[in-house]
């Protein structure tokens, strides 16, 4: 295939550098790629292109003309090329395999093709992937994905409503099983009515999460799919009952204790009849043992290979200042590595939300990964959010510039003042609403663009500086949006 990429003066050497010898390259009359218009397009071919002889044409991803009548007159396609032309090299090996848009950007497009190559190659993995139980037909352990467990804290003190949305909420997320949390003041009626609200709001399996017998047995009448957890104090009184409904257990060493106690309690739940066990050697906080305890996970899955293993991430994230997509990821790897069957988070401060989807997307990367016998990385997802993996192309500061100041002055605007908020979504997802709020009217967005467009066609602001302040403002609180922050008009973001 002759692919033909068009381009504007200043990124001509940007577009050469990125496409080497596996394309060409024509130079429209326009300083700026993205103002490309079919008339400049056709004059520019005319005249550096002396035998027209290609079967696709890349126009830079933010020309927003119509190029239809032009792909009749020359009998070739045009379609949209990346955003930024040091992607071109990312996109033209796949020029044969598949059809590009005349909508969407190249770069989008195969950012949304690998992305679902990717989705589907996991769930390939995960059906011919070996385990040794399963859970409600989930697969648990043996080289099947690693799976996201969430504990709703205090599930058994919760409002119907606020356990409902919790749930909700967690399964949107991505979470594989939910865990309820028993309270130290709960009673057996408590634990009846969290596990039939749960019952009713997902299908996802249901673990309870508590060491008391007395709410274990109501869980068990309940028709509860896993018990968390097992250790010598009620092992005795309820394992028996637990070996009758024939549902997993997890088994944990005694407070304080190490391996040999988890051993121990292993060897017990397996004489009172329990089959289906799940170990958890218990995952430390750094600062107190971390290093220590995942030797500890190394050793019992190398000693255990058939025993699925729980691996409790949230007891670090949660005990460390520190943005928990990295955090959730490296633990997630390390995880992989020391045979992590269960991924557990609540999920339960503010600076672990959105601890759910990074697990599942960690897992997901880690299975690739495994399947590809590499590092997790170029895999079609990743959890690079705020970083980026290619810098766009940096100015070079001009020999003669002004320098910027701020205004000393501030004038009050005759049409008002405009009130900036956001309202996140209810199930806590990275997502929700813009609010602008002025004396006649509120208006209520998705994106910076919308808003400030409609506040102009309102005529609801009359003084540049205005208009600018008001810009500056409401994209502050789309970031905040994107990035599950919390925004307060005129704070520093």
């Amino acid at each position: 295939m002759k692919i033909l990429i068009a381009t504007g003066r200043l990124a001509e050497q940007t577009v050469r550098n990125a496409i080497g010898n596996h394309a060409d390259v024509v130079v429209a009359d326009t300083q700026v790629a993205a103002f490309i218009t079919p008339r400049k397009l056709l004059a520019a071919i005319k005249d550096q292109i002396p035998v027209f002889n290609y079967d696709l044409i890349f126009i830079p991803g933010l020309v927003s003309g119509n190029f239809e009548k032009t792909e009749q007159e020359l009998g070739c396609k045009i379609r949209l090329g990346p955003k930024h032309a040091y992607d071109l090299g990312f996109v033209l090996p796949f020029t044969e395999s598949m059809e590009f848009s005349t909508e969407i950007p190249a770069c989008e497009l195969l950012a949304d093709v690998r992305r679902a190559m990717a989705i589907e190659k996991v769930e390939e993995i995960e059906d011919a992937a070996n385990c040794p139980l399963k859970l409600r037909g989930m697969k648990i352990g043996g080289n099947s994905r690693m799976k996201v467990l969430t504990e709703v804290v205090d599930a058994t003190g919760l409002a119907p409503e606020a356990l409902e949305l919790r749930i909700r909420s967690f399964e949107m997320k991505g979470a594989d099983m939910i865990d309820l949390g028993a309270s130290l003041h709960a009673n057996p009626d408590d634990v009846k009515r969290a596990i039939n609200i749960a019952r009713r709001t997902t299908n996802l399996p249901v673990s309870i999460d508590t060491l008391d017998p007395v709410l274990i047995r109501e869980a068990l009448n309940c028709g509860i799919d896993m018990v968390l957890s097992l250790d010598s104090s009620n092992i005795e009184e309820i394992a028996s009952e637990i070996a009758s409904c024939d549902i997993p257990a997890v088994v944990i060493p005694d407070q304080g204790e190490a391996y040999d106690s988890l051993m121990k309690n292993i060897e017990l739940a397996r004489k009172a009849g329990i089959e289906k066990l799940i170990a958890d050697p218990v995952l430390d906080p750094i600062g107190h043992g971390i290093a220590v305890s995942i030797v500890r996970y190394k050793e019992f899955h190398e000693k255990n290979p058939d025993i699925p293993v729980f691996y409790g991430i949230g007891n670090v994230t949660e005990l460390i200042d520190v943005d928990s997509t990295g955090v959730n990821a490296t633990l997630c790897g390390i995880g992989a590595d020391v045979g992590a069957s269960i991924l557990f988070t609540p999920e339960y401060s503010n600076k672990t939300q959105g601890s759910i989807n990074e697990l599942k997307r960690a897992s997901q990367m880690m299975m690739l990964a495994k399947e590809r016998e590499s590092s997790p990385k170029d895999l079609g997802i990743d959890l690079i959010e705020i970083k980026e993996k290619r810098r766009r192309t940096d100015s070079v500061l001009p020999e003669t510039f002004v320098s910027a100041e701020k205004s000393k002055m501030w004038t009050v605007d005759p049409k008002g003042s405009i009130r900036i908020s956001i309202i996140p979504d209810q199930f806590g997802m990275k997502d929700g609403c813009i609010l602008a709020e002025h004396d006649n009217t509120s208006i209520v967005g998705k994106t910076a663009r919308e808003v400030m467009d409609t506040i102009l066609k309102m005529e609801l602001v009359s003084r540049m500086e205005h208009a600018a302040y008001l810009g500056q403002e409401l994209k502050k609180a789309e970031l905040a949006l994107k990035l599950g922050r919390s925004y307060a008009q005129d704070d520093e973001f």
